[in-house]
């Protein structure tokens, strides 16, 4: 991570902002070195700091070099949506980075995923996605527990869905959010984390 140094916090915080291209508030830091000097002669600090385009383009960055890696033309593009890092990828052969059910494009998201978290010391939130196929599958997953839902409100009895992913289980959970007399609860570890929809009589 690149460090900037100034006389004071302010100004090194300046510096690297300038560097950037961005406001010294879009900036996370953290003081590396810092320097009182005699009479605040010779006083310095540095810092490493990043802004969410550094985050973006080392994604790129990473991709565009696991695909060099493994002698793949892959188009990598990513951007910044809210909370997240939307990356896009297209090749010749979307299918093999898309992978049966979907389980290639997945590890790839979540290599990448631990990758930039551990470049920038933080959780950083990442999703993948090849010619909107998570999408389509977001809608296929929603419909398909809409269905399972519907029959678990007739029943009351409660239903567990097959493990999948963390974005897909956000994605249902937050369809099913204003269904009367339903929730729905992740259990689980690792790859075997589900969903579970549960009858609540309470909930209107």
């Amino acid at each position: 991570m690149d460090t900037y140094t100034g006389k004071n916090l302010e100004e090194a915080l300046k510096i690297a902002a300038d560097k950037k291209g961005c406001t010294v508030d879009e900036l996370t830091y953290t003081v590396v070195e810092e320097k009182a000097g005699i009479f605040g002669i010779g006083s310095k600090v540095t810092v490493s700091a990043y802004c969410d385009n550094d985050i973006r383009q080392f994604i790129i960055n990473y991709l565009d070099n696991y695909f060099k890696g493994i002698h793949m033309e892959v188009e990598v593009e990513c951007v910044k949506d809210d909370y997240q890092y939307k990356v896009q990828l297209n090749a010749e052969n979307n299918a093999i980075l898309i992978g049966k059910n979907g389980q290639t494009l997945q590890d790839i998201n979540t290599v990448v995923k631990a990758a930039a978290s551990s470049e920038f010391k933080k959780k950083v939130m990442v999703l993948t996605d090849i010619n909107g196929y998570k999408e389509n599958k977001y809608v296929k997953e929603c419909s398909a527990a809409l269905r399972i839902a519907k029959t678990v409100q007739k029943t009351k009895v409660d239903a567990v869905l097959d493990p999948m992913p963390n974005d897909e289980r956000k994605a249902i959970h937050t369809y099913l959010a204003n269904m009367p007399r339903i929730r729905t609860i992740s259990e689980g570890e690792g790859k075997d984390r589900r969903l579970k929809i549960v009858y609540d009589a309470n909930k209107r």
